[in-house]
C-alpha cells in the first residue's frame, strides 16, 4: 500500500510534467477540447478569403492550421471586425489571432505577440488610367485605407512599429482627405469605379495588391520604394505567459524546418519571412 506521503509527491510529479507540457489556462482548454479558435479576417487575399467553396483558404489560413497541427488539435476559424480583434480582452470568445497584425505600441498595450512570422512591404496603388503615377503626385489626393491598421497610421503620419530588423521609414505623401474602410478590399472596390472617381488611390500591403490584379482590378502599383515594411506577428490575449512560450516555439520550429517558407511561396511567390 502507498504511503500518503509517497501518493502526494507521485501527484506533485505528475502535475509538474503536465503543467510543463500544457501549462497555462489557455494551454489546457486547447488540450481538453482539442481545438483552437483562431480569429482572422474572411476578405483579405491571399492572407485569408473565402474560397469557390465557401471555405476559408489562403496564407494565413494555412499557417493556423499548422500551428493547430502542432498543438494536437483543429483549428475552428472566427472572423470578427479587425478593430474587435485588436482591441484585446477577448473573453475566451477565440485562442490566437492570425490576421497578419503589426505589433503596434498601441496594441501592445492589450496583446502579446508571441512570434512574428513575416514581412510585407506596403505600397500606394492608383487606377491603371493613372499608370505612372509618382509618390510625389499623391499629394493632395483622397487616399482610402483599410481602418485600424498600419495603413491609416501611416497616412496620418503616426504609425510605430516595435519590432526588430525593420528598415526605417518616411512619409512621403501628405494626403488631400483620407477615407477608411473596414477591410483591405474596400479602397480596391471604389478605385476599381475609375480614376478619381471615389478615390485617387489606396495604400495596401503588396501582396494585396498583387493579388487584386491578378483577379481582374484595373489597378496598379504606384512607381517606387514600399512606404514600410509591416512586420506580421500571431497575436494572444495578455498574460498566458505558457501559451506564448509554446507558440514562440511553434514559430520558431516552421522558421528552421522551411515550413513557413513554403507556405510564403505557395501564397506570395516569394519567401516574406524575412526582409529582402
Amino acid at each position: 500500500m502507498i504511503s500518503l506521503t509517497r501518493f502526494v509527491a507521485a501527484a506533485a510529479v505528475a502535475t509538474a510534467l503536465t503543467s510543463t507540457a500544457w501549462a497555462g489556462s489557455t494551454l489546457d482548454r486547447i488540450h481538453e477540447t482539442k481545438v483552437l479558435k483562431v480569429a482572422t479576417s474572411a476578405n483579405w487575399p491571399p492572407q485569408s478569403f473565402l474560397g469557390p467553396d465557401n471555405q476559408l483558404q489562403g496564407f494565413d489560413i494555412d499557417v493556423a492550421s499548422e500551428i493547430g497541427k502542432r498543438l494536437g488539435s483543429k483549428v475552428d476559424f472566427v472572423t470578427p471586425e479587425y478593430g474587435i480583434i485588436t482591441a484585446g480582452r477577448w473573453s475566451n470568445r477565440w485562442d490566437l489571432s492570425v490576421g497578419s497584425m503589426t505589433p503596434t505600441t498601441e496594441r501592445t498595450r492589450v496583446l502579446d505577440f508571441p512570434a512574428i512570422y513575416y514581412y510585407t512591404p506596403y505600397v500606394f496603388a492608383v487606377h491603371k488610367d493613372a499608370a505612372g503615377t509618382k509618390l510625389a503626385d499623391l499629394n493632395g489626393k483622397i487616399i482610402g485605407v483599410e481602418a485600424g491598421t498600419t495603413s491609416e497610421d501611416y497616412i496620418n503620419r503616426r504609425l510605430k512599429i516595435d519590432a526588430a530588423d525593420v528598415p526605417p521609414f518616411t512619409y512621403d505623401v501628405t494626403p488631400g482627405e483620407v477615407r477608411t474602410y473596414g477591410d483591405s478590399m474596400g479602397p480596391l472596390d471604389d478605385l476599381r469605379m475609375g480614376n478619381g472617381v471615389r478615390l485617387d488611390a489606396t495604400l495596401s500591403a503588396l501582396p494585396t495588391i498583387v493579388a487584386a490584379i491578378k483577379n481582374g482590378y484595373p489597378v496598379v502599383k504606384v512607381e517606387g520604394k514600399p512606404a514600410y515594411y509591416e512586420p506580421l506577428a500571431i497575436a494572444v490575449d495578455k498574460g498566458d505567459e505558457a501559451f506564448n512560450s509554446a507558440l514562440t516555439k511553434i514559430v520558431t520550429d516552421m522558421k528552421a524546418d522551411g515550413t513557413l517558407k513554403q507556405l510564403s511561396e505557395k501564397w506570395y511567390g516569394a519567401d516574406l519571412t524575412q526582409v529582402q
